[in-house]
């Protein structure tokens, strides 16, 4: 089934892709609720033999796609909210909601399974098995997945899940993976230091939190260099410090924030472990106190090898062997499509869209303000993901 017919068929689509994407560009949503961008998606296939699923927790659904004959199950997902961030882009179809960005690709995907859709029920007599069509709201932190798992949406399990998601600062319709951790777990921390406040004019009556905090900053980062394995893939990053009222008040406190990102069930453990016991006992020198708290976030992205395989045999049958790229090393941003890879078999796959012809290293990336996509590489996107789909359902695992 994996021909030329089926890039061409998704260049076909190209128009109603696009402009599917800039009407849910144009109209960003964020979070959970996303019911503009779905309603924009189910108008989009309402012509098409799919029956629906809807959640009740958030505005996630489910399209089903019933083969001409029984076999195995696969899923396909995309996304659908946006960041809280202004568009700094100046495109015709940009923003009109102050505050919204749709810069992390999801109008993309979603715009590209759209597309995938259209492309397999248009082969629907051919096709033994069952395709979901996963469309998510909640990617940025929200949980969206899980939701959706918890809402029984994915129910029954497929047998295989893949997704895309597209790289602005990648080379023009190159698509690449790596079998195992792909992206990291993300949590945060949030760490309260706590002094005694005064006039800055005399710190020595005080219990001045601020050099404290400062040191636990500093603390932080030896901690991680000097407890982990240097050849381990762990970040900790302060990325908020909150603490005063004015020029000459000693504070009572400082609170810091920030992202852990790690690779493994155990470096999670042992850094959140870690991050405590630094900046309790940095406090504690500083004659001060610290408290911990962490809020689990998106587990590790791991990606199935026989997946990955298949993913590169698709791939290169679409665009020859310059049409993939092996990942050396994982990427330390997360992705909640996660939680159906912990249950599924699956992959996550990455789609260049720099503009064509242009320098894709001096290309914004994504959660840029400035972020652009060259939507010449969307159908190529829609053929990946449609070629997934009928490759799994056709030859299973063959591949790996």
């Amino acid at each position: 089934m994996l021909t030329e017919h089926l890039l061409s068929s998704a260049n076909s689509l190209s128009d109603g892709i696009v402009a599917l994407r800039r009407a849910i560009h144009a109209e960003p949503e964020l979070g959970l609720e996303t019911p503009k961008t779905l309603a924009k998606v189910r108008e989009a296939l309402a012509d098409l033999p799919l029956s629906w699923r809807e959640g009740t927790s958030c505005t996630g659904a489910v399209a089903t796609l019933e083969g001409a004959k029984p076999g195995r199950r696969v899923l396909l997902r995309g996304d659908m909210d946006a960041l809280p961030m202004d568009e700094k882009t100046n495109l015709e179809f940009a923003s009109t909601i102050p505050g919204r960005m749709h810069a992390c690709g999801h109008d993309t995907h979603t715009a590209m399974l759209v597309g995938a859709a259209r492309l397999l029920c248009a082969m629907r007599d051919d096709i033994a098995g069952t395709v979901d069509f996963m469309f998510q709201p909640g990617e940025e932190g929200h949980h969206g997945a899980r939701f959706m798992l918890e809402d029984g949406l994915i129910d029954p399990l497929p047998d295989a899940a893949f997704a895309l998601h597209i790289m602005p600062n990648a080379p023009f319709g190159v698509l690449a993976g790596r079998p195992g951790p792909l992206m990291a777990a993300a949590d945060q921390f949030t760490i309260t230091v706590k002094g005694q406040g005064g006039h800055a004019s005399m710190p020595h009556d005080c219990i001045d939190p601020i050099p404290g905090t400062a040191a636990i900053v500093s603390a932080l980062q030896a901690m991680v260099t000097r407890r982990f394995n240097a050849a381990s893939a762990v970040v900790v990053t302060v990325t908020q410090i909150h603490t005063g009222t004015a020029f000459n008040v000693t504070p009572d406190s400082a609170t810091l924030c920030g992202t852990i990102r790690t690779l493994s069930p155990e470096h999670r453990v042992k850094a959140q472990e870690l991050i405590a016991q630094t900046a309790e006992l940095t406090a504690a020198a500083h004659g001060l106190t610290a408290q911990c708290q962490f809020e689990q976030g998106f587990p590790v992205t791991v990606c199935d090898s026989r997946a990955v395989e298949l993913g590169k045999a698709v791939a290169t049958k679409l665009g020859g062997e310059g049409g993939w790229r092996d990942l050396a090393d994982p990427i330390m941003g997360a992705e909640d499509f996660a939680y159906l890879l912990e249950k599924v078999p699956g992959a996550m796959f990455f789609l260049g869209v720099a503009n064509e012809g242009e320098d894709w290293r001096q290309c914004c990336a994504i959660h840029s303000p400035r972020m652009h996509v060259d939507e010449k590489a969307l159908p190529k996107g829609t053929a990946m993901l449609a070629g997934c789909a009928l490759e799994f359902l056709e030859s299973g695992w063959s591949q790996g």
